[in-house]
């Protein structure tokens, strides 16, 4: 029998439409004889709709929530796994079976879908509320990395209050604790929304600006002049992780932006449209420690699913340096798994089963006691005043 696979994207977040690419190169790829795909759009307001139409990819150029196939629809959160048409009647659409969140960014990849899939009982692929809250805030992230010990680079944060309240205060500490270059980033935003690198002050004011238009909290990290950035995918859970190839974007700047990820051949086709090498062009005891550095991450952090971790080399020093885990990556990194054989329809299968294995470990845990504490509570016992 056939499983009903449930694909969330879009979402209210400034990755609305890489998220929308992500779902599509996924649903387009599962094998159809195993599955019912249920692509769940989300739109910029939040609204959540269903239909085979959003299966395709010209649908979303100019949304049309009113045209025929589309129906709104809304998830319980009563434990049933139900999908309700939105409205008076709310007649049920069809049980979910297990979820893959496409989601990038806030409202999606930060612990919010992954907390109403826990509600509700379904089964989903993406690392938990704690593992997807934690790497989604670049400055909590960061202060987990140091804690576990892992090598992250120096860095400040600040609100975005601080620095509209006394910006050369806050520009001083970032020279006096930092130097130049250093890179600005929005603490909630992935894609390189929002990042800039700065090597004077007028470029840091311009920068903080920039940030603080998308985040109420920034981040400030020391720069590596003689880069090369490596990143690699793990896939499974914290007990049962494997590491994929390694690659090596390229890049025409000084650091990844969104138009070279999503726009640098004139059309976007999500990460698969990024130059890269695969496998990187680092010696084997580099590629050694990174993919050993992953999975000790990915554990760390109690991800599951499929994730991606990125990194800085200074090539100067030959030290590495971890820069962010992306919990829900772009394009889901199939091309980190497709040289090891493992085809996009096989890691959608492989995504499904990770799913399922935490289901059931979450349902051998106990989350009742029984007490008697209720009965022993006085006849007329007043809570407050």
């Amino acid at each position: 029998m056939k499983k009903n696979l449930a694909v969330t994207f879009g979402g209210k977040t400034v990755e609305h439409d890489i998220s929308i690419i992500t779902a599509i190169q996924l649903m387009n790829s599962a094998d159809k004889s195993k599955y019912n795909i249920i692509p769940i759009y989300i739109d910029r307001d939040g609204k959540w709709y269903t239909g085979e139409k959003l299966l395709q990819i010209d649908v979303f150029k100019k949304f049309d929530p009113e045209q025929k196939g589309i129906k709104r629809v809304f998830l319980s959160a009563s434990a049933d796994a139900m999908l309700y048409e939105y409205g008076k009647k709310q007649k049920p659409v069809c049980r979910i079976d297990v979820a893959i969140p496409a989601m990038h960014g806030l409202n999606g990849e930060d612990g919010t879908v992954q907390g109403l899939f826990e509600l509700s009982d379904i089964p989903y692929s993406s690392a938990g509320v704690t593992g997807s809250a934690v790497c989604m805030d670049k400055i909590v992230m960061k202060a987990a990395f140091k804690g576990f010990g892992f090598p992250v680079l120096d860095s400040l944060f600040f609100e975005r209050n601080d620095f509209f309240t006394d910006c050369d205060s806050v520009c001083a500490k970032i020279e006096d604790a930092l130097k130049y270059p250093v890179f600005v980033k929005p603490a909630n935003l992935g894609s390189s929304i929002g990042v800039n690198r700065a090597d004077n002050r007028d470029a840091l004011v311009y920068a903080m600006e920039v940030a603080a238009k998308y985040d109420r909290r920034i981040l400030v990290e020391k720069a590596v002049t003689n880069i090369k950035e490596v990143n690699c995918s793990v896939m499974g859970t914290s007990s049962d992780a494997k590491a994929s190839a390694i690659e090596q974007p390229l890049t025409s700047g000084r650091f990844l932006g969104f138009e070279e990820k999503y726009l640098s051949n004139g059309k976007s086709k999500g990460m698969k449209s990024l130059g890269r090498i695969i496998p990187a062009d680092i010696p084997e005891d580099m590629a050694e420690r990174v993919r050993q550095l992953s999975l000790d991450i990915f554990k760390a952090l109690d991800l599951k699913g499929l994730v991606r971790i990125d990194y800085i080399i200074d090539e100067s020093t030959g030290s590495l340096y971890v820069n962010e885990v992306n919990t829900i990556p772009g394009s889901f990194a199939f091309y980190l798994w497709e040289p090891a054989g493992v085809p996009f329809a096989s890691l959608v299968d492989h995504l499904v089963a990770i799913a399922e294995q935490q289901m059931r470990e979450k349902k051998s845990s106990e989350y009742a006691y029984d007490s008697n504490v209720l009965q022993k509570v006085a006849s007329g016992f007043k809570i407050g005043k």
